[in-house]
């Protein structure tokens, strides 16, 4: 096992902790203890993972993120954070972080989302040549799509080639985390839907952390593609989960 892992993170116990374990576990590992440094040591290296900490002196975990996130799509970043608001969690997710680790944690936990992540990233890079990046979402076989590439449901239109979405003519615009939640609930339309499912499908791999962020993710979505238009489509499955369907 030689997988790089740059660990940024300003609290030394921790940074020192997870130097150690990671290192028992295989992995090289790279220590940061600023956003400034863990910024320079990430353009100035190779790295298969990064554990990011938010609050970070010099650049933010966000900041970093963003800048990361702006040249390189694919490298798994799970962030680290005192913080646990379902809130908190959205943003940081919604920026490109893989998933999300509240501290105090246990350290097999995050070892064993450190590996989850790496399998899923090399899965990734393996199927990357001429593979849609929704290749892998689950399909029902009920989702309508015509011959230009557009999924419909009642008056909503999506097209993945052009990420053009919109219901009775009327332009939606969605951010790309609702973007790939609203292809998923579409490929797989009639069919009722579990909150792991769809994290599972939508968020890329087994995500570890609270299934309440899909309601999060529902309400933005509903809100943008329900609310003002008839009848609605997104529905909840009490319970369960969730599905998109017009009903009878």
């Amino acid at each position: 096992m030689n997988e790089a892992v740059l660990v940024i993170e300003d609290e030394p116990k921790i940074a020192r902790l997870l130097e150690l374990e990671l290192q028992y576990e295989g992995y090289q590992v790279g220590k940061a203890e600023s956003g400034t440094e863990g910024l320079e040591m990430y353009n100035d290296g190779q790295w298969d993972l990064i554990l990011l900490d938010i609050m970070l002196p010099g650049l933010s975990g966000i900041e970093v993120l963003r800048r990361i996130r702006a040249k390189d799509a694919m490298v798994p970043i799970l962030m680290l954070t005192a913080k646990d608001s379902v809130e908190d969690k959205v943003s940081g997710l919604d920026l490109g972080a893989n998933d999300y680790i509240t501290k105090p944690f246990r350290i097999e936990e995050l070892l064993a989302r450190v590996r989850a992540a790496l399998r899923l990233s090399a899965a990734a890079a393996a199927s990357l040549s001429g593979v849609s990046p929704h290749a892998t979402h689950e399909s029902s076989g009920h989702a309508n799509e015509d011959e230009t590439g557009w999924l419909t449901a009642a008056g909503l239109k999506l097209n993945e080639g052009t990420r053009e979405v919109s219901r009775d003519g009327t332009p939606i615009e969605l951010t790309p985390r609702e973007f790939d939640l609203l292809v998923y609930l579409l490929q797989n339309q009639r069919q009722v839907l579990s909150r792991d499912q769809i994290v599972q499908a939508v968020w890329g791999y087994d995500y570890y952390g609270d299934t309440n962020v899909v309601d999060v993710y529902i309400r933005y979505v509903r809100k943008k593609v329900d609310n003002g238009f008839n009848p609605p489509l997104i529905h909840t499955v009490r319970g369960v989960g969730y599905v998109l369907k017009e009903q009878s």
